[in-house]
């Protein structure tokens, strides 16, 4: 039987090409969506893949997603923490609520679905967990000390919890990638986006598929001696 994967923020943007670069795989995936129900709709018309729309950053919405999960695909074996959102500002200018959102979106969710999914991995001996995280959360970036801390926050996360699931099968690794180009790093300024493109030494942005193959990669079942790692797909714009 396949192994069944969440992928959260699955069916826009690099949530949707991991989706489909499990798939390939052999995974029955599962693509979480928050809001964009049209989005959602052309993405599992076009690949079949199941779409769930709940809240990442509310708990009890998670447990409830993901006990209809288990009950209709079985039991959740591969988890790709992916969902994430920005309210950029300045300290200065950064709301409480801005903080509040990106923390409990970005960091909060990868708590919720791993609390919610761990136990049963560990009782079957296996499981893979990647956690998507930053090149901001590396590096830092001005405006977004929500964003960066974060996605920081998820670099540790991993690391604490691969020594929890180390002996029970369990990987847990994260991925930071530098700046890919989707729908919101497409709508930067042209003379903004050149700059940022000339400080990656490769000459171009990433694309969504890089950080997928990425992914597909450290959740294989014989990626069993790979945990607490983060891969940076990044072109070299930052050498961690």
């Amino acid at each position: 039987m396949a192994r069944v994967a969440l992928v959260t923020g699955g069916s826009r943007g690099i949530g949707a090409e991991i989706s489909r670069a499990l798939a390939a795989q052999g995974r029955s995936v599962i693509a979480n969506y928050a809001g964009n129900e049209a989005a959602a709709e052309a993405f599992h018309a076009e690949t079949g893949i199941p779409v769930v729309r709940f809240d990442v950053s509310d708990f009890e919405a998670c447990k409830a997603a993901v006990a209809g999960i288990m009950e209709r695909y079985g039991p959740i074996e591969i988890l790709v923490n992916n969902a994430g959102i920005t309210r950029d500002g300045t300290l200065a200018r950064m709301s409480r609520e801005m903080w509040d959102a990106v923390i409990d979106t970005n960091l909060g969710s990868c708590y919720n679905l791993c609390k919610l999914t761990f136990d049963g991995m560990r009782e079957r001996k296996f499981g893979r967990i990647v956690n998507v995280g930053s090149i901001n959360g590396q590096a830092g970036q001005y405006g977004q000390v929500n964003y960066a801390a974060a996605k920081s926050g998820i670099h540790g996360f991993t690391k604490a919890l691969a020594q929890e699931g180390a002996r029970y099968g369990i990987t847990v690794n994260a991925i930071a990638p530098g700046y890919v180009d989707t729908e919101m790093v497409r709508a930067v300024p042209a003379d903004v986006l050149a700059k940022i493109v000339a400080r990656i030494p490769v000459g171009r942005l990433g694309h969504a598929e890089d950080i997928a193959r990425g992914v597909a990669f450290l959740t294989a079942d014989d990626a069993s001696f790979i945990t607490g790692s983060t891969l940076s797909i990044n072109g070299g714009q930052h050498m961690y």
